[in-house]
């Protein structure tokens, strides 16, 4: 395929995920022949919403804009997905000619309906070799079938926060390295309050708390999800098995699902002071890179600290993965500026400098391999750690796919049913999963 025509087109629908796809982005729609040094305003769309990321923005921004004098740029947070791409598929003067998403589920379905751009044509036209500048799992999340529509944004990396207080009482030297350590570490850190009642549980492996999305603690097993040809092969998968059983064993472990679901209810918001790590209800927690800042904030009343989530016994060797996510950013097909659009994107996602500010400020994972090693990065121990996650060769993201997150959200409600009980036949249960997901990938290209 020439560097310079848009893939073909592939219209899609994915209500789960909020999106809209139909419809095939107009090569002819667009520019990539406009002058970057000319004067040009470019407009920015993202999704960040509290005064400080906003602030962050707004600082990148102007940093930018000071680089480059001729380029002004309007920017427009708190804006969805739907949203964006609902403004693509119309074109026009109103519409964005930068973008960012914080789904990185949903790359596939930017390359393959052409909304985005491919920006491989750009790099090579300025020098950009991104192999040498993005970890590989990164690179993955933000292209589809060779199509580079998105470049990385800063990441996300999942670990295991962990109460050190509670670890020392319990007389634990350090956090478990394999499941099988993890299921005996949860069973000791669990304190009873009664026949049906906690105080605090060791780790909480139900799926619909906060951060703990099947996929990401699947991630430790290293799946693969679809097969050469794109279908899906969950019950051909080993892991999937040992996976959802190791679920239920730890759950066992602490009481059973009942229970622990029943204490699961009693929890705060997330994002809350009720958060339930933050008032010492779980000893051990999966979370993101950000809940650091929001613990040192909130000062809590033990020590607490951060490591990789456990791996599979007969995989031990990979201990120090984690999963992977994102906020990727592209151009719109429709830009009419495109080349001055690649000037932005380039220097958010690129520039060392900038990159290490944007992600000291919102304690976000940097996204090139040279902002991870600067200097004016933040030093910050617990930081730090899911920098080590990030650069694991053996740490996951979720495979693009042209229905985006859909198969995500299938996982996720057949993880809730089986997890309560309500599937015991996970063989039967599994290829029924498969049938689902396939289907609704052959629905997206139709």
């Amino acid at each position: 395929m020439p560097r310079w025509r848009m893939p073909t087109c592939a219209s899609a629908a994915l209500a789960a995920a909020g999106l809209l796809l139909s419809g095939c982005a107009n090569p002819s729609v667009g520019s990539a022949n406009d002058d970057p040094t000319e004067p040009v305003t470019l407009k920015f769309w993202h999704g960040w919403a509290t005064p400080s990321e906003v602030k962050a923005i707004d600082d990148s921004i102007e940093r930018f804009e000071e680089a480059h004098p001729h380029i002004e740029v309007e920017t427009t947070g708190n804006v969805t997905d739907t949203t964006v791409n609902q403004a693509l598929r119309a074109g026009g003067d109103k519409a964005p000619d930068v973008v960012s998403s914080f789904t990185t589920n949903n790359v596939g379905q930017y390359c393959d309906s052409g909304m985005w751009v491919d920006l491989d044509p750009f790099m090579k036209k300025t020098g950009v070799d991104k192999r040498k500048i993005f970890p590989k799992t990164l690179l993955d999340y933000t292209s589809y079938q060779g199509n580079q529509c998105a470049l990385p944004l800063l990441a996300d990396a999942f670990g295991m926060y962990y109460n050190k207080d509670a670890f020392e009482e319990a007389g634990i030297k350090r956090p478990p390295h394999t499941m099988s350590e993890f299921e005996r570490v949860a069973e000791k850190l669990t304190v009873r309050s009664g026949k049906d009642s906690y105080e605090r549980v060791g780790y909480m492996p139900n799926f619909r708390l906060y951060q703990n999305s099947p996929d990401r603690l699947f991630a430790q097993w290293g799946p693969r999800y679809f097969d050469a040809e794109g279908n899906s092969r969950l019950a051909e998968e080993p892991a999937t098995y040992d996976f959802l059983k190791t679920a239920r064993e730890l759950a066992d472990a602490q009481g059973g699902f009942d229970d622990l679901e029943k204490f699961r209810l009693t929890f705060g918001d997330e994002m809350s002071g009720q958060n339930a790590f933050l008032t010492g209800k779980l000893a051990m927690h999966l979370d993101g890179e950000w809940r650091g800042l929001m613990l040192t904030d909130a000062k809590p009343k033990f020590d607490w600290g951060v490591a990789p989530l456990p791996v599979p016994d007969d995989q031990a060797e990979t201990y120090g993965r984690g999963f992977i996510t994102g906020t990727v950013a592209g151009i719109a097909h429709s830009s009419k500026h495109q080349n001055a659009a690649w000037e932005l994107v380039r220097f958010l996602t690129t520039d060392t400098n900038q990159v290490v500010d944007f992600a000291n400020a919102i304690h976000n994972v940097p996204s090139t391999y040279a902002a991870l090693k600067s200097p004016r990065l933040d030093a910050d121990p617990t930081f730090r750690a899911f920098f080590k996650i990030l650069e694991s060769k053996h740490s996951k993201a979720l495979p693009p796919s042209t229905n985006g997150g859909a198969y995500v959200v299938s996982l996720m409600d057949f993880a809730y049913s089986v997890e309560a009980g309500h599937t015991t036949d996970l063989r039967a249960g599994l290829r029924r999963l498969d049938e689902e997901i396939d289907a609704d990938t052959l629905q997206s290209k139709s």
